[in-house]
């Protein structure tokens, strides 16, 4: 049997996303952008596209949402614009992220930091993972331009408080960015009720294709474009439409988003499951409370099991999943969100992220149990670290102290 659990990763594309994208590669083909019957017969399919992403995220008539190739695209235009239009060309010179962010987030802080001297402050995480909406208002100053923080964690499925937050930005008068990759079609994401100035998101995340992402922009505010080339978009991002992967994304948040607590409930359900037998393992913890978690994410940490040696037994089983750590070795990278809250460097080269989707089936859970409680013991039986400690009993999430910064 093969079970793919790395939905946080990539998903597959929905049949249905499939069947609708297929009559604009090579029958309704044109560029939209010409006035001839060739490209305006896309017209009707990008208008429907439109308003099944409006419909799907709640966005108001004067918001924006732009097309572009991906959320990173979408992440590096906001930081890019923002500090050209605020920081450059205005009197800021202060953004606010955290630790935990993607990398499109992360390593662009970097280069607006050591690049354009911008000062980028990291926030910590609390020990479920999360930013603290107080700790944000701490260090939001006078001069602070942007508050970057994403809507729920890639590696964790942790949901940060982001209506309390954009609450605070919105009283300081800070521009506020959430790359919501995580959360949209997964959890519900209301962008009239949350005070949110950008949004990034990408379809792939949702069972749409891959090559195709937007953002949200807040009552259509300036916001200057990172292409140029063209009046594409109404002058936001230059660049020929999409078509079949602006169709695909449609459809895939509309499937996504109906009826989508009971689809919640059901990925919840095997999840939980998923997580109770494996927690039946002594010296094992999964990181962050399930209730505040995106419904179908796992970062689970077994003690004396490095998270690369795990990763090639299961796929050894034909079990797709991932880890944090770029390899098991101690003078390597460990997962960065759990040495975040606080894990030692040793522990946290043990995370193993299990994510499933709606496509995940009962019997590829119970196939993934019991390959995964096998894979512990043959690797524990290896395992020199676990030798030398006394297992403790299993089953609860501990919590970790955290690190002072």
């Amino acid at each position: 049997m093969k079970v793919y659990l790395d939905n946080n990763a990539t998903t597959m594309c929905d049949p249905l996303v499939v069947d609708a994208m297929m009559p604009y590669f090579s029958e309704q083909y044109g560029n939209p952008n010409s006035l001839h019957k060739f490209g305006t017969q896309a017209h009707p399919a990008l208008s429907t596209a439109i308003d099944q992403v409006y419909t799907g995220l709640n966005a108001n008539d004067k918001d924006d949402i732009v097309f572009t190739s991906c959320a990173t695209e979408s992440n590096n235009w906001v930081l890019k614009s923002v500090y050209l239009d605020h920081i450059v060309k205005g009197d800021k010179n202060h953004i606010i992220t955290t630790e935990v962010e993607h990398p499109s987030i992360l390593s662009t802080c970097k280069w607006l930091e050591e690049d354009c001297d911008v000062k980028v402050t990291y926030l910590p995480v609390n020990d479920q993972g999360v930013v603290e909406a107080h700790t944000v208002k701490s260090f939001i100053t006078e001069n602070t331009a942007l508050v970057s923080i994403m809507w729920a964690s890639n590696e964790t499925g942790m949901i940060n408080p982001i209506d309390e937050i954009g609450e605070i930005c919105k009283e300081k008068g800070v521009l506020f960015h959430s790359d919501g990759v995580q959360a949209i079609g997964k959890i519900p994401v209301d962008l009239q009720a949350t005070h949110v100035d950008f949004v990034s998101f990408s379809a792939h995340k949702f069972h749409g294709p891959k090559g195709i992402g937007g953002l949200f922009i807040k009552d259509s505010q300036e916001l200057s474009p990172l292409l140029h080339g063209g009046e594409h978009m109404g002058g936001r991002r230059s660049g020929t439409l999409n078509v079949p992967y602006i169709v695909g994304m449609g459809k895939a948040v509309e499937l996504a988003t109906t009826n989508m607590q009971e689809t919640m409930d059901k990925i919840r359900a095997k999840r939980d499951r998923l997580e109770d037998a494996i927690l039946e393992l002594s010296d094992t913890f999964v990181v962050g409370d399930r209730d505040n978690r995106t419904p179908n994410t796992i970062l689970i940490s077994i003690k004396g099991v490095e998270g690369e040696g795990m990763l090639w037994d299961l796929n050894n089983g034909q079990i797709g999943a991932s880890t944090g750590s770029a390899c098991a070795s101690a003078d390597l990278e460990a997962n960065t969100v759990m040495l975040a809250i606080g894990a030692d460097n040793e522990l946290a080269h043990t995370g193993i992220r299990l994510s499933l989707s709606r496509f995940t089936t009962d019997l590829e859970v119970d196939y993934a149990i019991s390959h995964f409680k096998e894979a512990v013991g043959r690797l524990r039986a290896i395992s020199s670290s676990f030798a030398l400690q006394q297992p403790t009993a299993g089953g609860e999430v501990q919590e970790c102290e955290l690190h002072h910064h």
